[in-house]
């Protein structure tokens, strides 16, 4: 047999030694060994300005001035990505590429500012304040039965869903708890009962159809007041903005639900308890019922208790969304690959229908289309719908996405690929093209693709462990953000999980 067509496991040795003997130029420290050191060091930098094992989203090189999606003080860390859970879950996979203990302290870390953080209702705001003074504006697990009841009904108490919040903080408290095992230190056990009540109250927060609002305040909903019925169009609904609190509505806006699903899927899998994988799935069948009626049999932005499409912000009406029911898509086709029940796509082929009679141009599709019209329809903070974008004031024509093909070519490929080849076949497809990764061929061909990014990462890391970028379209001048850090450490961690 020749020496290429011997097994992957007798060609890992010679493979790995290739690797490092052509990373390693002359008078060079080889490159996983850079790769690991500065992985440490930006890593160290990153935990030195960690207020209480958490972190904002960016900060400028004299760290004067913070920020998450806002202005921030000293005191504050941000739990929406990319927060807190978004770089405990970056150190934990560092620690599964290394076995580095300094990478699951720092994820332990980060998820223990975010038990400081949860909410009596299970969940989380956007931010978490260690200020004593300013914390007594939340109403906190921790302050359950030290406070009267008058006292927290003062107190902000809302777990908001929206922009992958909670369940961000969720999956990283699963996460390390699963990576802590059997470790039974004081934060160990704390990690552990913030996961399992957050999870519960997950589960309580859903409504009798499966589908989750987009904030909640803890207290249980009348089964009455949302009854179980598919979508309907509304027989009438305001044309200017009602200025109605929509915290309760069900929102599939930035994923909402499709976040939830996959939080508790993921929790099922990681703790084994079935009731978080009866509720994912639940989850799936509220986005059945969610599908509108002909002649617009796709998703809407965000619905009444009544399931019927409704306002939201003042420049989102009642409408069909395109980007919304891509999402939808793409997670019915997960949940059949996930169970095999065909039910999750038989409402696809209406939808597909309805966006290939629904461009405004080729490959090109409105965000939101009016309520049985089909017309394209535009939000302005007027409240007013507009039938133009040029009609639109400056600010909203450019500060959201109106037209575009948001991913509705690929979700309609992907659907039709899985129908034609069948979950067996997509799976062994899929299982196939992870042995190959994981083959030596495959770890080298990938240390090889990844080695020029990887020497232009280690490169930009300054003398204090910091990669300094352009602050972006809200900030002036260098900052340090979570993002850049997050991306590079990501590639550092596949490169030396390639060359292991």
């Amino acid at each position: 047999m020749s020496l290429l067509r011997r097994p992957s496991r007798a060609l890992a040795p010679l493979v790995a030694a290739l690797i490092l003997l052509g990373a390693a130029r002359a008078g060079e420290t080889p490159l996983p060994e850079q790769a690991r050191t500065a992985m440490a060091r930006a890593t160290g930098f990153m935990r030195s300005i960690a207020t209480e094992g958490g972190y904002l989203w960016r900060y400028s090189p004299d760290l004067k001035e913070r920020a998450g999606e806002n202005v921030a003080t000293p005191s504050q860390i941000w739990v929406q990505p990319p927060g807190t859970p978004s770089m405990g879950m970056a150190f934990l996979r560092a620690w599964e590429v290394t076995r580095d203990p300094r990478y699951l302290d720092a994820a332990k870390a980060a998820a223990d500012a975010l038990v400081t953080g949860q909410l009596e209702s299970g969940g989380w705001d956007y931010l978490v304040d260690f200020d004593p003074q300013q914390s007594v504006r939340w109403y906190r697990r921790s302050d359950v039965g030290r406070i009267s009841a008058a006292e927290a009904a003062k107190r902000r108490n809302i777990s908001t869903y929206d922009d992958d919040n909670t369940q961000s903080a969720l999956r990283l408290l699963v996460a390390v708890a699963e990576a802590a095992g059997q470790a039974d230190e004081p934060r160990d056990r704390r990690i552990r009962e913030a996961r399992d009540y957050g999870l519960r109250k997950l589960l309580e927060a859903q409504r009798p159809n499966g589908g989750w609002p987009q904030r909640w305040a803890g207290a249980p909903v009348d089964p009455a007041e949302y009854p179980v019925r598919p979508a309907a169009f509304p027989a009438d609904y305001p044309r200017e903005y009602p200025k109605s609190n929509y915290m309760g509505h069900y929102t599939l806006n930035d994923n909402t639900q499709r976040d939830c699903v996959t939080t508790l899927l993921d929790a099922a899998q990681r703790t084994g308890r079935p009731e978080y994988r009866a509720a994912a799935l639940r989850g799936g069948d509220f986005l059945i019922l969610a599908q509108l009626p002909e002649p617009q049999p796709a998703w809407a932005q965000q619905y009444d208790p009544l399931l019927q499409p409704a306002w939201a912000r003042a420049f989102e009406p009642p409408s069909v969304c395109s980007g919304e029911s891509v999402g939808v898509m793409r997670l019915l086709v997960d949940l059949y690959l996930e169970t095999g029940d065909e039910k999750y796509l038989e409402p696809l082929p209406r939808a597909i229908a309805w966006f290939r009679r629904s461009e405004v141009s080729p490959g090109v599709w409105a965000r939101m289309y009016e309520l049985r019209t089909n017309t394209p329809i535009y939000g302005d903070r007027d409240g007013k719908i507009k039938y133009r974008i040029a009609d639109l004031s400056e600010e909203r024509q450019t500060g959201y996405s109106w037209q575009g093909d948001y991913g509705v070519p690929g979700a309609i490929r992907h659907y039709e690929d899985v129908k034609a080849s069948g979950r067996a076949t997509i799976q062994a497809r899929r299982a196939a093209a992870e042995a190959k990764s994981r083959s030596a061929e495959g770890r080298a061909a990938r240390a090889r693709a990844l080695e020029p990014r990887v020497r232009e990462i280690i490169g930009r890391l300054d003398a204090e462990g910091r990669w300094i970028g352009p602050g972006g379209r809200r900030v002036n001048g260098p900052q340090i953000t979570t993002m850049a850090f997050l991306m590079n450490l990501r590639v550092l961690c596949e490169y030396l999980e390639a060359v292991k």
